[in-house]
Formats: C-alpha cells, sequence, structure tokens
C-alpha cells in the first residue's frame, strides 16, 4: 500500500486501482454521477479558486498540500492509511486472529449495512450546508466551509471504493443510492434523523461541525477497530481529516462566544440582540439542541446489534486496544438510568457487551465537556457569571429509553404542560433561528468579518486572517 497518492489517475487513489481494470471501470462509472450530485447539491456559491487542503500522502508527515483550487476540478479520490501486515483482531471471539483483507461470507451483510449507514451520513452533510456560501461571515470561514465538504465529499469516495471493491452486485447498487437519498428528502431521506435536519445559519453550522461531526469522530474510531482491515485503513485516515472538520466547529463557537462577551462588556447589557451579537441564552438553546440531536445517532443504550458486531469484531469500542479487559466482555455488567413514569429515575443493571452504545456515548460526552469549559473560559476571561451547560442525556430524545419521557435539561421528568411551557426556554424558538439567521450577511472583503463572530486567533496553512482565502468571481 503506498503511501503516496497517484494524481495522474483519473481517480487519484493509493489502492493500486489501475491493477483491477474491473473495478477501476466500475468506479470511473459512479464517477461522473457523483460529479453530477455535487453539481446539484453542493455548495452554492461560484468561487474562481478557494485555498483548499488535498492529501498527497497518508504517512505521518506532510500528508497534504495547500493552494488555491478551482473546486469543480477538486480531485476527489481514495486513499487508505498504511497497511499493518501483523495486524491482529484485537476484540470478539476472533481477537488475536489475523486482520480479514477479505469480507468474510457469515458477516457481509452486516458489515455492508455498517459501511452504508457510514456513507449515508457524508453527502448529507454537504447537503444541509448547500447554502450557507451565501452567507459567510468572512473569506476564511467560507474557505473552511468549503474544506469540510470536499473532505465529506471524500469520504463518501471512501465509503463507495468499498462497497465497490468488496461487495459486487449489491455494493455497487448501495453507492447508487447513497447519491439517490437526499437530506430532508420527504420521500428519499438520509438514513439518520440528524442528517435531515436543517443547517441554516452559521452558529448551527459551528454547532454541527462540534457535536455531529464529533459523533462521526467516534462512529470512525469503533470502524478504525475492526477486523475487516480495509474497512479499519479506511476509517483511519478519514479521522485525519475529520479532525479539521471539528477544529472549525470548536473554534468557531469559541468566536462567537468571545464576540458576544466582547458586545456584553461595550455595550454593558447582556441584550446584545440590537448591537447585532447573538445573546448568550441563544447560544445555550443551539448547544441544547445540537447536543441532544447528535445523542440520538448513537442509538439505544442497549443493542442487540452493537453486541453481535463486536462479538464478531466489526465493530469495536472507542480505544479499542488501551481497554484493559479481557475485549471479548461476556463477563461484566453496568448501570444505566431510566426514566419511570412515575417521575423517578431508576437503575438497571445491564450487560456490559449489550450497553456498548451507552459506552461509546458515555466517551463522547466527556469529549463535547471540552468544548464547554473552553467557551466557559471565555466568558470568566470577560468578567460574565453566565456559563454555559450541557443537557442531561435524556432530554429532547428521540431515540433510546428516554424517548417519549419529558426530562428537562437538568434531568427532572416532568409531565406535557411543564415540558411544553418550558420548551421556549430551551430550545430555539422560531424567533431565536429567525434573529439568528436576521445576523447571517456575507463579508467577502479580505481581512473583514461579521459583527457577530469574533475574526480567528491564526489563519490557515500560517497565512494571516486578511489572506484571499477565496477567490471570487
Amino acid at each position: 500500500m503506498p503511501e503516496k497518492i497517484d494524481y495522474d489517475a483519473k481517480i487519484p487513489n493509493n489502492v493500486d486501482l489501475s491493477s483491477d481494470r474491473r473495478l477501476q471501470r466500475a468506479l470511473e462509472g459512479w464517477q461522473p454521477k457523483f460529479l453530477n450530485w455535487w453539481g446539484e447539491m453542493g455548495p452554492t456559491l461560484r468561487t474562481q479558486g478557494v485555498y483548499l487542503r488535498t492529501a498527497v500522502s497518508v504517512g505521518r508527515e506532510g500528508w497534504a498540500h495547500f493552494d488555491h483550487v478551482h473546486v469543480p476540478d477538486y480531485r476527489w479520490g481514495i486513499f487508505l492509511a498504511e497497511r499493518d501486515g501483523d495486524r491482529r483482531i484485537a476484540f470478539g471471539e476472533h481477537a488475536g486472529e489475523p486482520a480479514w483483507q477479505q469480507v468474510p461470507g457469515e458477516y457481509r451483510a452486516d458489515l455492508q449495512r455498517l459501511i452504508v449507514i457510514q456513507g449515508d451520513t457524508e453527502p448529507a452533510s454537504v447537503e444541509q450546508q448547500k447554502l450557507l456560501g451565501l452567507t459567510a461571515p468572512s473569506l476564511y470561514d467560507l474557505r473552511n466551509l468549503f474544506q469540510v465538504n470536499v473532505e465529506e465529499g471524500r469520504h463518501l469516495w471512501a465509503m463507495v471504493y468499498l462497497l465497490h471493491a468488496y461487495f459486487g452486485k449489491e455494493g455497487r447498487e448501495e453507492a447508487e443510492g447513497l447519491l439517490y437519498r437526499n437530506s430532508g428528502s420527504p420521500d428519499t431521506p438520509r438514513i439518520l434523523g440528524a442528517f435531515n435536519e436543517e443547517t441554516a445559519d452559521w452558529l448551527a453550522f459551528y454547532m454541527f461541525t462540534y457535536f455531529t461531526d464529533r459523533d462521526g469522530k467516534y462512529q470512525l474510531g469503533t470502524l478504525k477497530e475492526s477486523a475487516f482491515d480495509p474497512l479499519s485503513r479506511t476509517c483511519e485516515f478519514m479521522l485525519k481529516e475529520e479532525a479539521h472538520h471539528m477544529f472549525v466547529g470548536t473554534t468557531g463557537v469559541d468566536r462567537v462566544v468571545l464576540r458576544s462577551a466582547q458586545l456584553i462588556r461595550e455595550h454593558d447589557t447582556t441584550d446584545i440582540a440590537a448591537h447585532g451579537g447573538i445573546p448568550l441564552e441563544i447560544i445555550q438553546k443551539y448547544i441544547n439542541f445540537h447536543y441532544t440531536v447528535s445523542l440520538d445517532l448513537f442509538g439505544s443504550e442497549t443493542s442487540t446489534n452493537a453486541a453481535n458486531y463486536y462479538t464478531a469484531g466489526l465493530k469495536g469500542r472507542w480505544n479499542e486496544t488501551r481497554r484493559k479487559d479481557d475485549h471479548r466482555l461476556t463477563d461484566g455488567s453496568t448501570f444505566l438510568d431510566r426514566p419511570v413514569d412515575d417521575g423517578t429515575w431508576t437503575q438497571d443493571e445491564v450487560q456490559t457487551l449489550l450497553a456498548l452504545n451507552l459506552d461509546l456515548r458515555s466517551e463522547y460526552i466527556a469529549d463535547c465537556r471540552t468544548g464547554l469549559k473552553r467557551w466557559n473560559r471565555i466568558l470568566a476571561e470577560n468578567d460574565l457569571g453566565f456559563r454555559f451547560s450541557l443537557p442531561h442525556p435524556g432530554f429532547n430524545r428521540n431515540v433510546g429509553i428516554n424517548r417519549g419521557h419529558h426530562i428537562t435539561p437538568d434531568g427532572t421528568i416532568v409531565d406535557e404542560a411543564t415540558w411544553q411551557a418550558g420548551r421556549r426556554s430551551w430550545l430555539p424558538t422560531t424567533e431565536d433561528l429567525a434573529f439568528v439567521r436576521s445576523l447571517m450577511h456575507p463579508v467577502y472583503e479580505r481581512g473583514k468579518i461579521a459583527s457577530w463572530v469574533a475574526p480567528p486567533i491564526n489563519g490557515i496553512n500560517g497565512k494571516p486572517f486578511d489572506y484571499e482565502y477565496v477567490h471570487l468571481p
């Protein structure tokens, strides 16, 4: 598996695609369909060049090249991390055996399903962010939007390669379906609910890239542990690219919070809407919404499917090899908080193996708290008493044991009337969304930025903030 990527090929790759003419022809047949999808569902804004990062190698050093690229000419391709010829399966009933280079027949359907679900999320976010280029707060942010979008498109390529290369006719049909479904479509929606929600403003974009892309990090992390080595190496390289997406979210929210804090101090009021800022209460509501929608992506707290995937070696845990247990989980248990109809909480003891979704979600929640600490530190440094918080995991849930229960952000179980009365205080209202969207005006002059967000501390690849990251007509 070469580190360097062959950019002379019609489809850039490091998987020696030219040695398999049948696969090459199949993927070259899919390529124009992808480009048609990108033309219809990708970013609306026309540009004359965006300062983009393009992968040129999968090695640990110097893997990316930066330059202005005419976006329709971006070279989407197939990149897998380097192969470890001695890699062994780290968990499940096959632990200790050599990793699989082909799909075992008994796990074919399950592996295909896992790849399709992951693949379905990648183009969905591009579709959700289709219009954001029309209202970017700066050229720096506009560039980041394009960077995220082209890499999500490449992640789609990563999953399509696996479907074409290892799953025959059914895989090719599933690859077609990834372009057929569209985010929010009433007839052919994306598979997971969060990927049918709107991303209609830039605060939502920063929240999406913080919370929802962070879910993606954990899902890819479990697939990186897979016994199916091509899937493992694909996800390992995707994680390298995904880190920038979360950086966009983390620093994006940082900059909104900082700007709001500056306006509060400057005007000596928390009511900064009239001064072009986003009130802290609205930011909290956005956190509540995007965090809880992302929690739903982890599925039900207990799952026989997840247990079976683990036992079979298809999908591991986050940081599987660093865990200090038997990696089979046939013994052991954990406790799960469950709401009761009488308005109290109880604890169920469940087998560790059945609670893998809960385990992964717990890792994610701990990671999300780091963002809250960053944003609260900004408030403290500006001598503000307001503090952001993550709502209780039972709040605003449509998946799992909390679904159907009315649970407040502090974890109190209430009746429907109380829930409806508090809802406007906890989640973005129609008026909140309209206000935030009223601030979304494009700022495309070099070195200038919208009123509601602070400029970044550092530019991209050492460039200053006033660098012309995007050439516009």
